[in-house]
């Protein structure tokens, strides 16, 4: 079984920054991409970043620019720092990894997601 924890949401200005972390553990052989979702109330999920594990990146566009994912292999963890924040990206934000196990199965993880709000 493997586990994805987030952390860094909260509560944050039009034009501010936060930094999400999610760590992956439990019975992982390799993670084959990493990403963040985000869902807002009344929307469908969408793909916010992905981060594969030969270090190509995809973004949504409404994020580009001043969004970064990034990956710590060492200890299966992912980073989306966040700046210039605006009011849209109020949501819930997922993490989801796909993870190779020591049993060399390949299954789809989410966390439990972390709240993040944009406002004065």
């Amino acid at each position: 079984q493997v586990q994805l924890v987030e952390s860094g949401g909260g509560l944050a200005q039009p034009g501010g920054s936060l930094r999400l972390s999610c760590a992956a553990s439990g019975s992982i052989f390799s993670i084959v991409f990493m990403a963040w979702y985000r869902q807002a109330p009344g929307k469908q999920r969408e793909l916010v970043a992905l981060s594969t594990s030969g270090g190509t990146t995809n973004y949504a566009d409404s994020v580009k620019g001043r969004f970064t994912i990034s990956r710590e292999n060492a200890r299966n963890t992912t980073y989306l720092p966040m700046n210039s924040l605006k009011a849209e990206d109020t949501a819930v934000y997922y993490c989801n990894a796909d993870v190779m196990t020591h049993s060399r199965l390949t299954f789809r993880y989410w966390g439990q997601g972390t709240q993040v709000t944009v406002s004065s």
